[in-house]
């Protein structure tokens, strides 16, 4: 019997495992075959508080790990594969093995969605990327182009002319899904310019994006069109699959929290970007891997040190 079971190890999962250690807890992270998270597929990582010169992302992956370790936290690298939380104890699987919890903390994460072209997987972190936030001001002064027609397109649009000598937006539609505020603010923008009916088939590049070849969808036509970055913005999908018909989730399948630690299931806690559909950042998910450590912590020592034992 455990009393805490922790299912991921992104920044969430791994600060949620510090914390829960150094609270005596003695948590097993079900770490997944790759641990680490979407760090684990960046480059260099300038905005995480501590590191003024920055540092990769499989780096302080890696530090959150060693750390979380040192505490007494015990990790293992498989996938949970499913989960039974109708029942006491909470029962996690992972393949031929179940595992018994008093509680649970789901830091699963989202992964951003990907285009699946040629040229894609290799050039990421070299050009090719999903978070503006992360990646933008590598970008200063060069030619951006954002992929997307949505909120999130336009909102990193908008972001990367900060950086930018020029942005451009491509859309495989003609008009925008944005909402007609973000559209307009968007279409307004003298260094944001658009191609419509037109999809990305291809990234092209040796050791840095240099260019994509496009398509138009309603004339067939190819081209080819010179860029140093492209940010794909079309949307995220959070890995909640295996808790289907267990957890309360939104239509876009992200785990509901009414104060963003708890679950509609007594002694199972959210944490990170499998339920945060706004910000996404690392230092953000860290701290709501603190905060359901902390509420796991006193839920625990509610349940197993009663009130009235305790005055006993």
């Amino acid at each position: 019997m455990e009393r805490l079971i922790i299912i991921g190890s992104g920044p969430a999962g791994l600060t949620a495992a510090v914390y829960a250690a150094r609270a005596n807890l003695a948590p097993l992270v079900l770490a997944g075959g790759m641990y680490g998270g979407q760090l684990m597929l960046t480059t260099e990582v300038e905005n995480f508080p501590g590191f003024p010169d920055g540092i990769m992302g499989p780096d302080l992956m890696i530090k959150f790990r060693e750390q979380a370790e040192r505490f007494g936290a015990r990790i293992e690298n498989v996938d949970a594969t499913g989960v039974d939380f109708s029942k006491r104890p909470l029962v996690v699987s992972t393949g031929d093995t179940e595992y018994e919890a008093k509680s649970v903390i789901v830091a699963t994460g989202a992964s951003a969605r990907w285009l699946g072209i040629p040229g894609e997987e290799r050039l990421r972190g070299r050009g090719v990327s999903t978070c503006a936030t992360c990646d933008g001001a590598f970008f200063r002064d060069r030619h951006i182009v954002v992929v997307g027609g949505g909120d999130s397109a336009m909102e990193e649009a908008l972001f990367l002319t900060r950086f930018g000598s020029k942005v451009t937006v491509i859309h495989r539609r003609e008009g925008l899904r944005a909402s007609k505020i973000m559209a307009d603010r968007a279409l307004a923008h003298q260094k944001i310019s658009f191609i419509w009916n037109t999809v990305v088939e291809e990234a092209i590049g040796g050791d840095t994006l240099q260019a994509l070849k496009l398509r138009n969808i309603e004339s067939g036509e190819e081209s080819e069109l010179a860029a140093d970055a492209l940010f794909i913005a079309i949307g995220h999908d959070p890995n909640t699959a295996i808790f289907r018909g267990q957890l309360d989730l939104d239509p876009a399948g992200y785990i509901l929290s009414p104060d963003g630690t708890a679950t509609n299931v007594e002694g199972v806690f959210v944490a990170g970007d499998v339920f945060d559909i706004r910000y996404k950042q690392a230092i953000t998910a860290a701290g709501s891997g603190c905060r359901a450590a902390m509420d796991a912590e006193k839920y625990l020592e509610a349940m197993e040190f009663p009130v009235e034992e305790a005055i006993a």
